[in-house]
């Protein structure tokens, strides 16, 4: 298909590439890995004609089609949403009009017999062309694409130049897949696209039928696509033939060895130099020093990639907020005709880690800024829960940072002092590294802000996170870096993100938003979409019970005196003097000890209640935990049963919750 012999690349005094031959052949699909700057997209650049090799040749086929989908940048103007991309069906379109032409004319009586005959085997030819190309379901395979990757019918009618960026980029890939070019280099093509059209790019590329070059930095993407990796360090390439996790195994195994051979080659000749050096200047030995010297300089130093430095991380320690971190009830919010919710209601914990899933444009955005108070409801109440310490990371919160600060200066201004030796770590583990740290904000690219924000948030101390698409433009090591410190985070998280490695190892529980509503899931993401196609089949589960506390007597309250029976006779009157006052003091001690009694078994029962609600939480915590490790449904019946058992304690714990509230409301009342 296309190879790469001998070639070199390099940008002033930086070898990317040096002396590379490498190929790939049809119908492959190859992940390129390796760390930022190793020339990801400089190679998918030079296979598409863009950048030229410093030495070397790429050797390809005639006629080779090649489609490349860079990073960002493309835009489109002047046409529809359909019209552009039926661009990719060009030369098809052109055999359709001229079909068409020739039917024009051959209705025409005025034509004459012999340019008849010679249009009827022209329109034969066409016809059989366009047939074979599958030109009948051109308008098909573009809805198919369109509506794959987000697109709405009613889009399709829309200026190209009324979508943003994003939709921009996705338009540009419609018509690459549209076009079904021999080799198709995508460079991050997942950047754009929500977990729906994720899903459907990878099963899309999976019965892709000619040969797939990619960078990605979503390692489920990467699993679910290629069949091969090729790691890129060292101004070489070297292939692993497996996914992507088996490529982190392999990799890391390599490297081992080449550390072990490197080990024993640095003995070796640390052992060789010892002996030229202590028989040098003896003639007896001069014959043996000349021949170590020589092997000295046959020596090929073994290359080793830098150790990557791991960076961990502890969040600024925060006071604990309540049981209750946020409450919706019933929360209404339109932007004009368009209503995003109508009577939503949330309900969310201390503790939670919740991922907020939906299609682009269903109101995760929306909900985030409602959580955050940046927006109000337009009906239904929002609660904010006792002593949260709220940290609200905006998609746009990389265009709030100051252009005139430098790297360095954006995360010490305001960071807690102890925090300060921290700074170095957490900018070397976002890319941030020797002088970079002095650079301006404002001449920083896009991801480059992207990862200062979230390292700047790192530094501030909090007991609630709300991160709007946190992982956009992060590298895998940054993922790691930011996902380690969130796992490690003993608060509240409330997300949104893209990446399926980062919601499945993050969150404890899923949002579902759209329609009007927010629907919570226990589990992963894998999880949510098992309940998601079990609800539909599985009878309407009963609603949770409602405790109302049962009307009792104050605890300590004195009994009702009894009905005097009619057949007593009246009691005699009491004892004047002494005796009276006597048994007076004497009801009034026994009302007080009983009071007393009551009030110490009032205490005891509601300790004793908190008690059991801390074990029932604890346990359910546990079991959400469990729920929450991937493939835990893959047992249904044993899920079925933990599933069960969550349920039953959620009820329980609500009821225990009730009795606390009414008893300790009688003690603040008594």
């Amino acid at each position: 298909m296309i190879q790469l012999t001998a070639v070199t690349k390099s940008f002033g005094a930086r070898v990317l590439f040096e002396d590379v031959t490498w190929q790939v052949s049809d119908r492959e699909c190859v992940g390129l890995c390796g760390p930022n700057g190793a020339g990801k997209t400089t190679l998918l650049r030079i296979f598409a004609g863009l950048d030229e090799a410093d030495a070397g040749a790429v050797v390809k086929p005639a006629g080779l089609r090649v489609g490349y989908l860079p990073q960002d940048g493309l835009t489109h103007e002047g046409k529809t949403l359909h019209e552009e991309a039926s661009l990719a069906f060009e030369w098809l379109l052109e055999v359709r009009r001229e079909l068409e032409d020739i039917e024009t004319r051959l209705a025409d009586p005025g034509v004459p017999t012999g340019e008849h005959e010679l249009m009827l085997h022209r329109y034969a030819d066409l016809q059989d062309r366009f047939r074979l190309h599958d030109g009948y379901a051109i308008d098909l395979k573009i809805d198919t694409v369109l509506r794959g990757l987000g697109f709405r019918a009613e889009d399709y009618g829309k200026p190209t130049a009324a979508f943003s960026g994003g939709w921009q980029m996705r338009i540009a890939l419609a018509k690459l897949l549209l076009a079904k070019p021999d080799l198709l280099l995508l460079d991050e093509p997942t950047n754009h696209l929500d977990l729906d059209a994720r899903n459907w790019l990878e099963d899309y590329l999976h019965e892709y039928p000619h040969a797939v070059i990619l960078v990605s930095h979503d390692r489920f993407f990467l699993d679910a696509v290629v069949d091969r990796i090729t790691d890129i360090h060292l101004r070489t390439l070297v292939d692993y033939a497996c996914n992507y996790t088996q490529y982190l195994a392999e990799r890391d195994a390599r490297i081992e060895r080449l550390r072990d051979a490197k080990r024993r080659q640095d003995e070796e000749i640390a052992r060789i130099e010892m002996f030229i050096n202590r028989f040098r200047y003896q003639a007896t030995k001069a014959s043996q020093v000349q021949d170590r010297i020589k092997m000295l300089e046959k020596v090929v130093p073994i290359e080793v990639p830098p150790e990557r430095k791991r960076v961990h991380f502890t969040f600024p320690a925060a006071a604990k907020s309540g049981r209750m971190v946020f409450d919706l009830k019933g929360v209404c919010k339109a932007y004009g005709d368009t209503r995003v919710f109508d009577g939503a209601d949330l309900f969310i914990e201390r503790g939670d880690r919740i991922a907020l899933l939906g299609p682009n444009g269903s109101g995760k955005s929306t909900l985030m800024r409602l959580l955050s108070g940046v927006e109000k409801p337009d009906a239904g109440a929002r609660t904010l829960g006792h002593q949260v310490i709220m940290q609200y990371f905006a998609q746009d919160e990389a265009a709030r940072l100051d252009p005139a600060l430098t790297v360095y200066q954006t995360l010490s201004s305001g960071s807690p002092v102890h925090m300060v030796p921290m700074i170095r770590d957490i900018l070397g583990g976002f890319l941030f590294s020797g002088d970079d740290i002095y650079k301006r904000v404002g001449v920083l690219s896009g991801g480059e802000r992207t990862r200062l924000a979230v390292a700047r948030m790192l530094l501030q101390p909090s007991n609630t996170l709300l991160l709007d698409e946190p992982t956009n433009h992060l590298d895998l090591d940054s993922k790691d870096v930011l996902l380690d410190a969130l796992m490690a985070y003993g608060g509240t998280i409330v997300f949104v993100s893209h990446d399926r490695y980062f919601i499945d190892k993050l969150a404890t529980k899923v949002v579902d938003v759209g329609r009007g509503r927010a629907v919570l899931y226990p589990g992963t993401y894998e999880e949510f979409h098992w309940s998601r196609s079990r609800a539909s089949d599985a009878p309407a589960r009963p609603a949770a019970p409602i405790t109302t506390p049962v009307s009792r007597p104050p605890v300590g309250a004195a009994k009702p005196a009894r009905r005097a029976d009619p057949r007593t006779p009246q009691a005699a009157a009491p004892k004047a003097g002494r005796a009276a006052e006597y048994g007076a003091k004497k009801r009034a001690d026994a009302e007080a000890q009983k009071r007393a009694r009551a009030r110490k078994a009032l205490h005891a029962r509601i300790a004793d209640l908190e008690g059991r609600i801390t074990a029932r939480e604890q346990e359910v915590a546990a079991l959400e935990a469990a729920m929450s490790r991937p493939g835990f449904y893959q047992d249904r019946e044993g899920s079925q049963e933990l599933v069960d058992r969550h349920q039953r304690l959620m009820w329980e714990v609500g009821d225990l919750m009730s009795q606390w509230e009414a008893l300790q409301k009688h003690a603040e009342d008594g």
